[in-house]
């Protein structure tokens, strides 16, 4: 990744941030991409502190022009683009179908789903003028094997795989391959956070993963990674697990 240029979006913690931490470590320029000033910034310091190359640009992803900026303020700062790690996400409490609101399914699409379509929308013709590139979209296990209790939540992470797979499928002459990630159960603070309000969730996770623990954020920052080195040059349109054996159950 020497010299490559990486955006991550939702880079303020947990998954984002590690994976801003780990291409920073192979090499890349990274630009760090979060709604949240405060971690944005204290990501991209943790890069430069380590010696690192990164600038924080603060960016609702689900918003067009905000994400076109991030893209231009990629392209401003360091030249190019290589790689983008399309990850900010949110996650809400489980609920049946029948009493999920609409405001619910809309705030759940924007930010899970429309955000990865406006993001690959402007990052796709940058790699396209830098010769080719590496998009690596986070899903969710339950975007490949739906859970139950979170009806809004599968609908958005099963419509990234679907997106993943189609832009993999038009790019792929053209030098850009495009995967997804599908984490099981991470330590998060978005996890943390559902775990306090909701603990009987935490014992029912794990009893799903077979490791029978909850991954760490760099475990999945690692596969994101790879997925966009040479390493992985014959693979596009996979959705990739890391699931703790989630899905061999």
């Amino acid at each position: 990744m020497e010299n490559k240029v990486a955006i991550v979006t939702g880079g303020g913690s947990g998954i984002g941030r590690a994976t801003s931490l780990a291409f920073a470590a192979e090499g890349a320029r990274v630009v760090v991409a979060d709604v949240m000033v405060d971690g944005g910034e204290e990501t991209a310091k943790m890069i430069r502190d380590a010696h690192g190359q990164a600038l924080f640009v603060k960016a609702d992803v689900s918003n067009a022009e905000q994400v076109k900026a991030m893209v231009d303020k990629a392209i401003e700062a360091f030249g190019r683009l290589d790689c983008a790690a399309n990850n900010a996400g949110i996650s809400l409490p489980p609920i049946s179908v029948s009493r999920c609101t609409e405001d619910s399914l809309d705030k759940t699409i924007a930010i899970n789903l429309k955000d990865v379509f406006l993001c690959m929308k402007y990052e796709l013709p940058k790699m396209l003028k830098s010769g080719g590139g590496c998009i690596v979209n986070t899903s969710s296990v339950v975007g490949l094997v739906a859970d139950g209790r979170h009806p809004a939540y599968a609908a958005s992470k099963h419509g990234v795989i679907g997106l993943t797979k189609t832009a993999a499928i038009q790019y792929a002459k053209a030098g850009i391959r495009v995967n997804a990630v599908c984490p099981g159960v991470i330590r998060t603070p978005m996890s943390e956070k559902t775990f306090a309000e909701y603990p009987e969730l935490k014992a029912l996770s794990l009893g799903m993963q077979p490791m029978d623990r909850l991954a760490e954020p760099d475990e999945v920052a690692r596969a994101i990674v790879w997925l966009c080195t040479n390493e992985a040059s014959f693979i596009t349109g996979h959705a990739l697990p890391v699931d703790g054996g989630y899905l061999a159950r």
